[in-house]
């Protein structure tokens, strides 16, 4: 039987508990419409992805879940490409959870311009197509309720749900809070 003897085993260990250290700080990594992101006109950008995403039936909004399905069709690859990550920066954690929000961000902003289902009501066209930018006001939506109910068809205007103004989808963000600040 042959005998392996090994040398420099204090620079391994000193290397190992470097980068033991690194890891250990942590952070965490949020995805999403954070807080403070606004409409111009004030309105809360997490509150109208929310009622997006879940539904406000009292406002007539459906639920159009872009969010679970930016988890769902995502989740599974997520622990590998973090791996991959830290590896690839030297176990730099507040690096690797950039780069991964960055990539994090275009996957939710997919999954945003995927949803198309359930179309957008009459009444949504038609304000579309009077109110390019979505400048309206309450009034203006008791306008085309009463117009569609006349029999009024819209046109023009888009019809894509989620991307009116684009202004939900730029507000897709990210950030990195590390563990020791």
């Amino acid at each position: 039987m042959a005998t392996i003897s090994l040398s420099g085993g204090e620079k391994l260990e000193r290397r190992l508990a470097a980068l033991s250290q690194q890891i250990a700080k942590g952070g965490t990594l949020r995805v999403g419409f954070l807080e403070g992101s606004t409409y111009p006109d004030g309105t809360s950008v997490p509150m109208v992805a929310a009622a997006q995403n879940f539904g406000a039936p009292g406002a007539g909004i459906p639920p159009r879940p872009f969010f679970n399905k930016f988890i769902d069709d995502n989740k599974d690859e997520w622990g590998a490409q973090l791996a991959r990550l830290l590896q690839g920066s030297g176990f730099d954690v507040e690096k690797s959870l950039n780069i991964m929000g960055m990539g994090m961000v275009g996957q939710l902003q997919t999954a945003i311009i995927e949803t198309n289902d359930p179309p957008l009501s009459p009444v949504t066209l038609l304000l579309r197509s009077r109110f390019p930018t979505g400048d309206y006001e309450a009034g203006d939506v008791w306008q085309a309720f009463a117009d569609i109910a006349a029999g009024e068809v819209p046109s023009g205007g888009s019809s894509k749900p989620l991307v009116w103004s684009g202004h939900m989808l730029a507000s897709v963000d990210y950030e990195v809070v590390t563990d020791d600040g």
